[in-house]
């Protein structure tokens, strides 16, 4: 018996490290993409450890677990995900895992209110079928939910509980962890504020619909986007309904992503006066730590900013 214990544990090691994945064998917090990681990040600073599941330049949205993923999951003191319309590729494992070891964000009671209508209008119909057998076809609500400010609040508090009935002796440290958290996003949010101001009124059209949190929440005024799933490029109707929009001068710029740069955002730009811009809502590249998730939030509305303004 412990000799076939023993052979498991190699295999798994020899599975973690084959697999180019970073992590500890004990796997602490563990979230499903980077913003999310963020926010747990700062009320886990100084307790425990956090990673993140998804490799940058991956997207939620066609991701796939290896099974080195898997083993972290179940190691997991907690995982945090936003729930199956978002990460699909998580139900099975999520579902073994004990309520108390799992944050599923867009099920939470503070959290139902807060959740905006997702994306099919009636520009969308031209690929709204293409969409119907789409396994992470997006379901009735926006899951792009890290780009709340209010929503990344209340998972912090949640994230703040679950780690107090897990460690009760890093109480203090978690309960300061949450002060941080609140104070420091109360006062970047007040920034952002003041600082996208000036480029409320510009239009823009962005690659795929999920910044809706982000532009309700700081009042900016997005035309369109090109998809609503970027794994589903947009028919001719809406790059021709676009195109017309461009050629009107209504907008001022085009957002792509690091994630996805489609040839399509260039040639529907093509001859017109739009300028092109960058956003990225995974913050890629951002460390892990206490200021992570306001330095996201800053670095988005920096991103608007030099593109808008």
């Amino acid at each position: 018996m412990i000799q076939k214990k023993s052979v498991k544990r190699m295999f798994l090691a020899a599975a973690i490290l084959t697999s180019g994945a970073v992590f500890s064998a004990q796997a602490d917090v563990v979230a499903s993409v980077r913003p999310l990681g963020f926010i747990a990040s700062a009320i886990a600073d100084g307790v425990m450890p956090t990673e993140v599941l998804l490799p940058d330049g991956a997207s939620p949205h066609d991701f796939a677990l290896r099974p080195s993923d898997i083993a972290r999951l179940r190691s997991a003191d907690l995982v945090v995900w936003v729930g199956p319309e978002m990460e699909a590729f998580m139900t099975k494992s999520a579902a073994q895992l004990p309520p108390n070891r799992q944050v599923e964000i867009a099920t939470l009671p503070a959290v139902k209110p807060l959740l905006m209508k997702g994306g099919e209008d009636e520009h969308d119909h031209d690929h709204a079928h293409e969409n119907d057998g789409d396994e992470h076809h997006h379901g009735e609500y926006n899951m792009h939910v890290w780009l709340s400010p209010e929503i990344a609040r209340e998972a912090a508090i949640v994230i703040h509980d679950k780690l107090v009935e897990l460690v009760p002796q890093k109480k203090q440290q978690l309960d300061a962890n949450l002060a941080r958290f609140e104070d420091g996003l109360t006062k970047t949010d007040k920034n952002i504020g003041t600082m996208l101001q000036p480029v409320q009124g510009k239009g823009y059209f962005v690659f795929h619909d999920a910044y809706g949190y982000f532009e309700k929440h700081f009042g900016l005024s997005p035309l369109g986007h090109f998809t609503i799933n970027p794994e589903i490029q947009p028919g001719a109707q809406r790059l021709h309904l676009i195109r017309t929009q461009l050629v009107e001068q209504k907008a001022t710029c085009i957002f792509a992503e690091p994630q996805f740069r489609p040839a399509v955002i260039t040639a529907v730009a093509q001859g017109t006066k739009v300028r092109m811009g960058t956003l990225d809502p995974l913050g890629s590249g951002i460390e892990l730590d206490a200021d992570s998730y306001v330095n996201f939030l800053s670095q988005l509305a920096n991103q608007y900013l030099s593109c808008l303004k």
